[in-house]
Parts: structure tokens; sequence; C-alpha cells
């Protein structure tokens, strides 16, 4: 009998085999039935869940009126509806083409776009994500223009050509009635009118359309008639229309900055010309030309003056080089500055009819990088507070956290010292963008996203329940002293960047200790407590640390100087402003004199007042050393119960006591390394060695190492009789490649929009921009900000995260960017080791260790995992005097590309969160002080105390080892061809996992602690630097990344996340009633007047308009609203995933009908009653006594 077998489990071991990568347990340490992986495949699903942030290059803006909903239209095809706050939307064209035009269907639910490509599309918005449900794509002419009027079926499309086509938006199908240019314009004319710029119908009458040309001219057309009823000329190009509402007077603007008025039956001249920014001369000439006025509107009031707002029109010898919009009101005429320049304009008004007053009380402005809504019923004109999170680019975002389910108190924390921040002088009116209806989903628990940007801001984001609002802003640029424009500089600037010195780098915070720690890119950090209190500091904190990349690179100017500590250092011997000498005392007198122990920023000497939220702590600022400027800090962790501070970079590493103000340890990365460490690096130079400053106590010999750092700087003050004629040739050179590195240009911060042209060109192809960041990630100290040669005019930022090691593209590869402290050999720079990240744990750092201890765990760009061991004193006040002491124990493990993240697991297989301090409020009486320090969460069994599980994930693959025993039981290689980029141990509902995000765009997610795969999807290809260095994973299935300089797109490769999003997204559409139309009153109706109606389906129908050229367009029907439902589902689980949600659906309609119909019983049965006592009532009476 044959045995039946599985195909499915044969095709998962195939899988298995081939993936590579599961060692199998050694026997008598690890249990498979002793941890229970509750993770499974099913779990995981990907999708993408909602954008933030400002809608980037907008290109157009529509309105609706009743809804309330306001659409933005981007270069990019994008669409991004906003309603009321917390309501928003996103949507997006497959074609990537600009949209050119937004047209809503006003109270119907439906918008249709206008693409640069030709294509014009009709958008479901009924349904919580858009739809298209048809799309028009014109083969022979290009559209320059679309109007859709109000009620109205029939859509109007001009043409580049000077044709205006009509559209049935029902059924997306051309009309046979065109309006030719040739029949439009006089026969005498010889010109070709130029493309259509305009077209609109009269307020009063239906049956007359308005059509503008390029070229000046305007034309009334007769629809039933099919001629032209009134021509209008002008010398001037026209850039807009505005009707007056009573349909006799008409408003265009010109290219010369004038208004023309024209009387609809005056045609020969206009009745008004006016140039609102021109100067009017004395002698009656005219004036002198201005700027093309770009739009302009009409919008009359039934008590007063009419308003005419525009855009442009300024004169060109104005002092003013923004962009401004005018509002003229009466006599009345404001110009309001915009911070940038006005992409478009609506005015709001009161009636959706454009045949009644329109009583405006608000105007739209789009500006290229912001969303500014002015209150035309106050005085002055004030703007109203922006309710969208669209700030985010502020200033150019340099880094991003997310953290997911955090402490419940620490959101409303934030928001009371952050409510004190906003500014005054908003309208007192409520935001007028307020349609649509929040979601209804249960599925929220407190998320908070933190952004580092260039001007050296933090903001904290509250994202709980995919909304975003901005809950607290802190200005680290506070601490420095602001550099004088200008003046005459006495010395030669210590500055490693010319523009934004205090852009943020990296950040670590504790979201439970509420601790955060700042690194920026002038190589210093800051430590900030968070207080509740105001408070003014006299002096700041001040601790200066010198680093040098080698032991022996380089020696200190002063033989009497001390060595750099590297053993546990007592308080006393190293006080906050005393470490290393202050910059008087060095040499600093020439532009020759090599710089030394000079900081690149000055910390401010006046007391600094320091407002409710985060306070410094403690400033740490790494100097120059012998005229070479310090390396930036590429990681950085905070421990808030161990009162440690670590950053590392290419040089090595520092840790520093915050609450002593003393450093603790600044070593080399090589002095790490145990004498007897199998990873121990060889000496790279023959030349002769030298003795060590200073070692680290237990385990590291003086002799083994400084036979590892056997190099030294040519700036080193010291030579060998030997070699002394081969080292001052060798000092000459190097001077000489100094003195040319000297003339490179400083680096820069710019914002991403500068680097996203340069590394997303449509030449650059995703395979080539992998090369150019793996040959890159070889020169792991170089994640700083890169600077170019001289004549580069662009100069871009590199944005980094604390685990990231991805140095900056921007450059071409015949001239990569280099640093200004490469003017060593690059052989050896590459050979560097820089450290890449940090974990503070308690854990096993040595394998005789029977019980945890306080431990720091490091790990390098060269795929090494090191070990620190830390004794701190007891708490209270013996932890303020005796000093943290510090050993090396050596190499726990090596993995193939660098160190990305480390965690811990307990014997069972949960996560050991780091040990905190739970927050207290730093500034209270000092009776009411107590130091508390809460260790991590206690394993659930005496077992558990024994054992644990280290992870670590590299570039290339993971790895989990056992504690201690430091015995390798599962290993993964997670990708060959590529490499990872962000790395995350993540905590679902469900269980725990390891999250991972590769450069060539694949998201997948690893069990624990058996890197089990259970997710593996191809999301997003490395098309852009700037996803690699902002993408980051959080607790319960979320991550983000920047996916444009303004905005942020948020995932979830959660399951429950994705079934629970339709819930939780907003509604954009409410079914609401269509106001009235005007009244006509009475002698119009008798005599005929007031607004005159169109049966424009008998003018337009194919009965009598006949059919439409094929070859013109082609119709293509949408997907009917499945795009919602594709993601990255695939095949029969796609097919699955939309038959459920086409259920769903189906049971919604079905609840909602059973709902109606239950009412209509009810109503039936109240009916049935009413006339059974009605009938009882007047059942014995007789007909004379009713």
């Amino acid at each position: 009998m044959l045995k039946k077998f599985n195909i499915r489990k044969v095709l998962d071991g195939l899988t298995a085999s081939s993936s590579s990568g599961t060692a199998s347990p050694q026997p008598g340490t690890y249990q498979n039935d002793v941890i229970q992986e509750t993770l499974q495949s099913e779990h995981f699903q990907l999708c993408k869940t909602v954008r933030h942030g400002f809608p980037y290059q907008p290109s157009s803006m529509a309105f609706d009126p009743v809804q309330k909903i306001l659409a933005i239209g981007t270069q990019s095809g994008a669409v991004r509806l906003f309603g009321r706050a917390g309501v928003e939307c996103y949507c997006q064209h497959d074609s990537g083409a600009a949209v050119i035009q937004l047209q809503f269907l006003v109270n119907e639910g439906a918008l249709v776009s206008a693409l640069a490509d030709d294509s014009v599309h009709l958008w479901n918005l009924r349904q919580k994500q858009p739809a298209i449900l048809h799309t028009l794509k014109f083969n022979r002419e290009r559209i320059t223009f679309c109007h859709l009027p109000f009620q109205s079926k029939w859509l109007y499309i001009g043409t580049e050509k000077g044709n205006i086509h009509i559209v049935n938006v029902e059924s997306f199908t051309l009309s046979g009635y065109v309006i030719m240019w040739n029949k439009a314009i006089e026969l005498s004319s010889k010109s070709h009118p130029g493309p259509v710029v305009h077209i609109s119908d009269n307020p009063m009458d239906e049956g007359k359309i308005l059509i503008g040309f390029e070229c000046g001219t305007v034309v009334l057309w007769d629809l039933k008639c099919k001629k032209a009823d009134y021509r209008y000329n002008h010398d001037e190009a026209i850039h807009s229309v505005a009707w007056h509402h009573e349909g006799k007077q008409f408003t265009c603007s010109h290219s010369d900055g004038t208004l023309t008025t024209w009387n609809v039956r005056v045609p020969a001249k206009p009745t008004i010309t006016v140039t609102p920014h021109g100067k009017q001369p004395k002698d009656g000439k005219k004036p002198e030309p201005c700027k093309p006025i770009l739009k302009v509107e009409y919008k009359t009031t039934r008590a007063g003056d009419a308003f005419v707002v525009m855009s442009g029109g300024l004169s060109y010898d104005t002092g003013c080089r923004r962009s401004c919009l005018t509002v003229m009101h009466g006599k009345s005429t404001a110009v309001l500055e915009m911070d940038y320049p006005i992409v478009d304009f609506l005015t709001l008004c009161e009636t959706p009819y454009p045949n009644d007053f329109q009583e405006p009380y608000a105007v739209v402005v789009l500006l290229e990088k912001d969303l500014v809504v002015i209150d035309l019923e106050q005085i002055g004109y004030p703007i109203f507070e922006n309710p969208y999170p669209l700030s985010i680019h502020e200033s150019p975002v340099t880094c991003v956290e997310y953290f997911a389910d955090c402490p419940p108190e620490l959101i409303p924390a934030l928001y009371s010292v952050g409510s004190r921040q906003k500014r005054q002088g908003y309208s007192k009116k409520e935001w007028p963008i307020s349609g649509g209806n929040w979601g209804q989903g249960t599925l929220s628990y407190p998320e908070i996203i933190v952004t580092g940007h260039a001007d050296g801001s933090i903001k904290f984001w509250d994202a709980s329940a995919i909304m975003l609002q901005v809950l607290y802003k802190l200005k680290t640029a506070k601490v420095f002293e602001k550099a004088l424009k200008g003046g005459k500089e006495e010395k030669p600037s210590t500055e490693i960047v010319d523009e934004d010195p205090f852009a943020i780098q990296t950040v670590s915070w504790c979201p439970e200790s509420r601790m955060l720690c700042v690194a920026g890119v002038s190589a210093h950090v800051i430590i900030y407590r968070f207080s509740k209190q105001e408070i003014t500091t006299e002096v700041v904190q001040l601790l200066e640390v010198r680093m040098q990349g080698e032991l022996n690179d380089v020696d200190s100017p002063d033989p009497a100087d001390p060595p750099t500590p590297s053993t546990p250092v007592p308080p006393s011997s190293s006080s906050p402003t005393q470490e290393g000498e202050p910059p008087e005392a060095q040499p600093f007198t020439s532009d020759d004199g090599p710089r030394d122990n000079v900081p690149c920023l000055k910390v401010r000497s006046a007391p600094l007042k320091q407002s409710p939220g985060y306070q410094v702590e403690l400033v740490i600022q790494l100097v120059w050393v012998s005229g070479e400027p310090p390396q930036q800090i590429t990681s950085l962790a905070v421990s808030s119960s161990d009162g440690l501070v670590v950053f590392g970079n290419s040089s090595g590493l520092a840790v520093v006591d915050y609450l002593q103000k003393s450093l603790l340890l600044n070593i080399s990365t090589s002095e790490l390394y145990s004498p007897s460490d199998p990873y121990q690096r060889q000496p790279r130079s023959p030349r002769k060695t030298r003795q060590p400053s200073g070692a680290l106590s237990d385990h590291s010999d003086g002799n083994n190492v400084s036979e590892e750092k056997s190099n030294k700087s040519p700036t080193s003050g010291s030579t060998t009789p030997a070699n002394s004629d081969d080292e001052h040739k060798q000092k000459r050179f190097i001077e000489m490649v100094k003195s040319k590195s000297r003339r490179f240009s400083k680096t820069v911060s710019n914002d991403f929009a500068k680097m996203s042209k340069r590394i997303s060109s449509p030449t650059e192809q995703k395979t080539g921009l992998e090369e150019r960041v793996r040959q890159q990630r070889s020169l792991p100290y170089k994640r700083c900000f890169c600077c170019m040669k001289e004549g580069m005019a662009s100069r871009n930022l590199l944005y980094v995260h604390r685990t990231l090691s991805v140095p900056d593209v921007n450059a071409k590869d015949s001239s990569f960017s280099r640093s200004r402290s490469s003017s060593v050999t690059s052989i050896e720079r590459e050979s560097r080791e820089a450290i890449s990240s940090f974990h503070f744990s308690e854990s096993f750092p040595r394998k005789t260790d029977s019980s945890p201890s306080p431990s720091l765990w490091l790990g390098t760009t060269q795929g090494t995992v090191l070990v620190l061991s830390l004794s701190l004193p007891p708490t209270g006040d013996q932890r303020l005097q005796q000093p943290v002491e510090v050993s090396s124990c050596g190499t726990l493990v090596r993995l193939k590309g660098g160190i990305l993240t480390m965690a811990f697991l307990d014997s069972l297989g949960a996560v050991l969160p780091p040990s905190y301090e739970p927050w207290s409020e730093p500034n209270a009486p000092d009776e009411e002080k107590t130091r508390r320090r809460r260790p991590a969460s206690p394993p659930p069994t005496q077992e558990g105390q024994d054992s644990q599980y280290a992870v670590v994930c590299s570039e290339k693959q993971a790895k989990v080892v056992g504690l201690p025993s430091q015995s390798c039981f599962f290993k993964h290689n997670i990708t060959e061809s590529s490499f990872v980029l962000r790395a995350d141990v993540v905590q679902m509902a469900a269980g725990l996992c390891l999250a991972c995000f590769c450069a060539n765009g694949h998201i997948m997610t690893l069990s624990l602690p058996s890197l089990r795969p259970l997710l593996d999807v191809n999301y997003l290809p490395l098309t852009d630097m700037r996803i690699a260095r902002t993408f980051c994973f959080s607790n319960l299935g979320q991550a983000l990344y920047l996916t444009s300089p303004t905005e942020i797109q948020r995932i979830t490769y959660s399951q429950e996340t994705c079934d629970n999003l339709q819930e939780m997204m907003g509604e954009l559409f409410t079914p609401l009633e269509t106001p009235e139309a005007p009244n006509r009153g009475f002698f119009k109706g008798l005599f005929g007047g007031g607004a005159q109606s169109l049966d424009r389906e008998d003018l337009f129908g194919e009965t009598a308009a006949g059919k439409a050229s094929r070859s013109l367009a082609q119709h293509i029907p949408g997907p009917q609203g499945m795009e919602g439902m594709k993601g990255a589902a695939s095949g029969v689980v796609g097919d699955l995933a939309r038959a459920r949600i086409a259920l769903d659906e189906r049971g919604q309609k079905l609840g909602e009908l059973e709902d109606r119909t239950a009412a209509m019983m009810a109503s039936a049965d109240s009916f049935s009653k009413h006339a059974h006592d009605m009938m009882l009532k007047y059942k014995d009476k007789k007909w004379y006594q009713l």
C-alpha cells in the first residue's frame, strides 16, 4: 500500500532546507518543548496603513463646499484628501503622472482628476479607501483645463489644440458634441488662439459657456445654437477668468499684471482695466507692467463690497521676493506674504450655487511646502490654526524613531508641556475643512514618533490610532552660542559643518524613565531629563572628551598632560568642566597651527532658562585632536537604571556617568579585544610599536594591545632616530595632502528634496544604487556628514539611525565624497572598525557567571559582538560618590556584516527589556526625591535566572547564543545577494519575532528563538536612500519610513491590524442634503428673470450629438474598488482576502438593509396600533356624533 504524503509539507521542507539557516540545538542545552513559539505565518500580513505630512510637490487643489472635503494632487500622481482633524486619505494613480486639475462632483462622493499624461479619472469617495471607477485616456489631444458645472454630469475638457470635448461622468464616455477652436474664434483671425486656459458656464444661463484661450481671446459660446455669441479680444495673455455672480460681467487676469472687467454685451473693450500693484503715472500713461496675475477670484457679498482675491501681480521692482496673496475688499487692499511660492488658492463660500451671493468666509492657499487658510471675516485676516500634521518638514528630517505601546501616562505628560508652546494670534473660528467622520476602531495603544531635524529640533508626535498630532518640540540649539554671521572672526571656525551644525544625527530615548540622549553632527551629545517645572540653569554642565582614532595615532601636544583615562575615574579627578584643557590654553594662534582640544561648538555661557519639558542635564563634546576634527557619532545608548551613556564612532567608544558628570571609559575599538581573542586584529604596519597610555582593568594587556595599535598618525610629534628622515618625508607628504584636503568645502546639511533629486533620478537603476550603497558600507567609519569637492553646488546631508551604517550617496562614482578628516591613506581608513550598536542589559558577560549582572554589549561594523562588565556602587549617596568600574570580557560572537541590533530573552523565550529607573520629578524638593532602581522583569520561574538567550542580527545573518555558555543555538543567513538595512526585535500580540528590512526591498520576520522564517514580502525596492535611513520597526507589528521629504508612510505587518484597518480609517463621505437653490423672487419668476436651466442630456446625448470618434480617447474601466484589497497578498491568499473583504462589505450592506427593514416594521406596527385605537374610539358612535 502506498504511503500518503502531504505536498505542502514537502514544499515546506524544501523551503527550510534552501534557506540555510537553522542550526540544530545542542543536546542538553535547549529543549524545544520548553519554549513554545506561538507566532505563525498567519499572524503576519503586510499593508500600508496611513500617510502623514504635507503632500510632496503639490500641483492642484479642489474643495467640496457641501461635504467640506479638500483634495490636493501632486506631481507624482498622488491625491491626498483631508476632512476634519484626523480624517485623511491617500490615493495614488498608477501612472505616476502629475495631477494637473481636480474637480469634485459636489455632494456626490466622487472626484474627477486630470493628469499630465492626458488621462481623466473618476474616483469613488463613498468607500473608506477611494478607488478609480473609470478612466478615459486621450490619444490625440493634450488636456489643459477641465470644468464640471455644479449639479451637472457633463464634464468640459479643454485641450492644447483649443478644442473642447464633453464627457459624461456617469458612463465616462465622450459625447459627439465638440467645440472646435476654428468655429469659436473669428474667421478673420489668421493665428491659432493657443490652448484652452479657462472654461466656465454663465451663472445665470447654463446654455452659455465662457472659453478663455491663452492668446487673450475670450469667447461666449451658445451651446444650443452651436455658435459664438460674443468674442472679447485683449493684447495680453490670459491666466484665469472669474464670473460675477449675476452673470453680466466677468474679470480676467493677464500676464502683464492687469485685471480687465468685461460687460458680457459689450465685447469691444473692457469696462475696467486696473493694475493693482502698478505705479500710476501722473501724465495718464499706462502703468508699468507687473508680474503676471496667475489667478483671480471675484466673490460677492449680500451686505457689502465684493472680495477680489488674486495671486501674483506684484511690481518687478518691489523689494519683496516672497509670493503674495492680495485681498481687495472695497477700498482696502491687503497684501499677505507667504513663506513659499503659491501653487493654487480657493475661496470658500457659504453657498455652492454660482448664481447666488457667494458670501466668502475663508481662502485656502496651497503653497509648495505648506497649507494656509485665511479668515476673511476677521479684521487683519488672521490664519486658522492648522490641525493636520503638515509641519513634519518644517526643518528637514534627519532621523526618525518609532515607539509603540508606550507608558499610558507619557502622552498626556508631553502634551501638557507642549501645549504651552503653541503660537498665538490664530483665528478664533473653527477649522473650515470639517468633513468626514472618524474611524470606529477599538484597536488602539499609545504610540509615539520622534523626529530629529536639521535645525537641531526634536519633535514628539502622538501616533495613536493611525492619527498624528504634535505633542512637544525641543530645541537643542539653545544650549550653544549662535555664530555671528558676517562678523570678523578672530579665530578660524572649528565647526565641521557650515549649515545646520546642530542637526540631529541619532536619538536614544527611554520612554519609561523619560531620559533622552541626543547626538548631533558636530560630534556632541546632550543628555536631557524631563521635568514639569521651569528652572534656570546658571552654568550648563560640560564634559569634553578627546577621542583619537588609534591608541598612538596622535600624541598630546603637552607631555605633561595626563593620559586619557580608560580605567575607572573617581569624581575628584574628572570635574564637569575640566575634562581636557580649555580652548584658550591650546595652540590656536595661526591658521597653520593644529587645532587641539577644541570642541566644534561653543556651549552657552549665560544662564539658560529651561521651560517645563526636557531640560539639559549634561553636554558632552568631542574635541579636535592635533588638527584633526572629531569623528561623528555613529551609535548611542542610555541606561537610566545605571546612570550611564555610551556613544561610539570610528575612533572608538566612550562611557560617561551622567550622574557624577565624569568620563569612565575612552578607548579605541581594538583595545576591547582580549589578548587571546580569536578575532583579535593583527597589526597593519611593520612600524615600531609603542606602549599604550592606558588599558582596561582585569582583561587588557598593555603590551598586546600596543601591537594591535602600532600605526601612528603622521601628525604625531615624536619620531624615532632610526627612521626620522622617512618620517619627515612622510610628514611633508601628509601635510601636503592635508592642505589640499582642507580646501574641500565644509560639510553641510541639506533638505531631503535636493538629496532625492540626485539619488532617485530616472536614470538611477535599483541595482546600481544597491551596489553603490554596498561599496560605501565598506567604509563604516564614514557614518557622518560627507563633504564634496569644490565646485559641487549640491551638498547633501547624511541622515542616520543608531543602527544604520549607510553613508551618503551624493556624488558620482568617479568623485566619491570624502570627509574632512580623510587626509590619511584610505587603506588605514578602510580597516577601521566602528561601533555600530549598543545594548545595556542585566545578563551574563562571562562564561563563569552564575547570576546576571549589569553589562554593556556592543556591536561593530565588522560583525563582532564585544561585552563590557559594569560594576555599579549601591544606590543612594554611594552611587553619587563611588566610581563605576568597567571591565572588558572579550568577544561573544562574530557574524557576517556589521551588527545592527541585539536583544536578550529569558529561558522561556520572553524578551528581557533593559532595566530602567521610573520617572520622578528631578526638580522636586530634596525631601521628596527618592531614587528607585527597578530591574528588568524577572523570569516567571526560578530556572529562568540561570540562563538567557542573546539575539544578534547583522547585515547578513542572525544568531541566537545561549548564555552564559556562549554556545550558538540557532543561525540564519538572512540574505546573500543583498544586505539588511534595519533590524529590530519586536513584541507582537502573539509572541516575539525579529523583523528585518533589506536593501532589495524585502521585509522579513523570523521567529524567536528558532529564527524560523514567518514572513518574506518584496515590499519596497531601494530606490531612495531616504527610505534606507529612516525605516524603523516598532512593537505590535508597526513600522514607518520617510517616503518623501515631507511625508511619513506607516505600514503594518500584523494580520490583526490589517483586519481592523477598515474600522480604524475615517469616512470621507457623509450623506448630506444639498442646500436649497436661491429663491428667484416673485418678479423674476413672473417675467422670466433669474437663472436659465439647460437640458444637457438632449444636447450632448448620443441621440442629438451622435457618437464621438473612437480614436480620440480610450475608455478604461476601473478596478471597482479592488485596489484597497490588493497589496502584498497574491495567488490564493489574495483571492481569499479579497473574497473576505467582499463578504464583509456585503454583510455590512445586508446589516444596513436589515436595520432599515426593522425600522419600517416598527413604523408599520405603530401605524397599525394608532389605526386600531382610532377604530375603537369611533366604533360605537353615530355619524352625527362624530
